[in-house]
């Protein structure tokens, strides 16, 4: 007998109270940077969009999110390294990882996200625990 209870897993889409506040402070801090003149006040809103992407439509797994997170910072550093402060060549720059990010997620049998139903031939395996 398991003693912990198991709990269901479930796909699709997914917002919280807590992920609503989030965006909304980080809405915030980001107005207040780009008011204060912060060059740099753009990354705010695209880690916490790409955050939003990860946790609550695509389901992205924690390793694929950290290679993104290293990609994103290295990107930008090399832009500002360069002395280019605008957001638009770091954003186009992280576009194509963020597809593969999100691509690799969706071809794995685990992909549980937003579609996951028309996705994920074996969404019933994963949702039944019978995946190894």
């Amino acid at each position: 007998m398991n003693p912990t209870p198991s709990t269901s897993r479930t796909c699709g889409f997914r917002l919280s109270w807590l992920d609503a506040v989030i965006l909304l402070l980080g809405a915030v801090l980001s107005w207040w940077l780009q008011s204060q003149s912060f060059p740099l006040w753009w990354i705010v809103p695209a880690a916490l969009g790409h955050f939003f992407l990860f946790c609550n439509v695509f389901l992205v797994w924690r390793r694929l999110e950290l290679l993104w997170a290293i990609a994103f910072v290295l990107n930008v550093a090399a832009h500002v390294f360069f002395d280019e402060w605008d957001p638009w060549p770091s954003l186009l720059w992280q576009t194509p990882v963020t597809l593969a990010v999100i691509a690799w997620q969706m071809r794995s049998p685990w992909y549980h996200g937003i579609f996951a139903e028309q996705f994920n031939p074996r969404i019933k395996e994963y949702l039944n625990s019978e995946l190894p």
